[in-house]
């Protein structure tokens, strides 16, 4: 058998990934010699192969059809381990998820703009004239603020004594509280009546009633709330105090400031609010 011999010799050399025993040695081939190539792991058809990193065209999925690099592959697409995308994944068409979905932060924006934050806050909405619909019932557990208000509770205290600034009441309690006061303020209001006085003094005149008690929330009934007239004439309120003393309401009169004195046969007649 002949023996060749290279007049210049074989060098192989070792590639990423690609190992070969020989390299970087001078083969002339004038004996025989083994050369082995290798690779880090098996890739028989059975094997398990790893890859550090793989780079790949995009994926699109456009109408329902699977795309790579604009080529279309057809049929069902079934991704049964975990899917990791690092860049933006643009869906034209409906996506249907069997599990749960988790993320981080959920944006969508449609005819409306809705904002999932991975602290629970969710934003329905950017602008004023966004209008958000829901149908059902709504439960809110914390504080609602509308305008810069907070509402913290909707209130059915019938008596509206807490005079707290953040619930709203219901109609039962507004209801119930006009109709425990309003028959006490109509009553008030309404007390008009007139009675002629006794000469006491040149300074006092006396009339055999009281006055009528003003309901809380108003303010005291005072002279305020009468006309006094001396023989037809109006007295001027600024000459004039008035006492309940018992059953007696007494009218006192500053005689400097008004300029005369009361007399034993003048008339005084008192208008305003009395009992009765």
């Amino acid at each position: 058998m002949p023996i060749y011999k290279l007049k210049n010799p074989i060098i192989f050399k070792n590639g990423t990934g690609f190992t070969i025993d020989q390299a970087d040695v001078e083969l002339f081939v004038e004996s025989r010699t083994d050369v082995n190539f290798s690779i880090g792991q098996a890739v028989g058809s059975g094997s398990e192969v790893q890859f550090n990193q793989v780079t790949a065209n995009p994926l699109i999925i456009d109408n329902g059809t699977l795309k790579l690099n604009n080529d279309m592959i057809t049929g069902s697409f079934t991704q049964t381990g975990d899917l990791s995308i690092t860049e933006n994944l643009t869906l034209s068409d409906t996506l249907t998820i069997g599990g749960i979905l988790t993320a981080e932060k959920i944006e969508s924006e449609l005819t409306q703009s809705l904002t999932l934050f991975e602290s629970g806050s969710t934003r329905f909405g950017d602008t004023i004239d966004d209008e958000q619909v829901f149908t059902g019932s709504l439960s809110a557990t914390g504080s609602i603020t509308l305008n810069d208000n907070e509402i913290t509770e909707i209130s059915n205290d019938t008596t509206l004594a807490d005079e707290s600034t953040v619930p709203v009441v219901t109609e039962n309690a507004v209801k119930n509280y006009a109709d425990d006061n309003t028959s006490d303020f109509q009553t008030y209001h309404r007390k008009s009546f007139a009675h002629t006085g006794s000469f006491v003094s040149v300074s006092t005149a006396s009339f055999t009633t009281a006055t009528a008690s003003a309901p809380s929330g108003f303010t005291s009934t005072s002279e305020e709330d009468f006309m006094f007239f001396l023989n037809g004439m109006m007295m001027e309120h600024d000459s004039l105090t008035v006492e309940q003393s018992s059953s007696l309401f007494l009218l006192k009169v500053d005689n400097d400031t008004i300029g005369y004195n009361l007399e034993g046969g003048d008339e005084i007649v008192a208008f305003g609010k009395f009992n009765s």
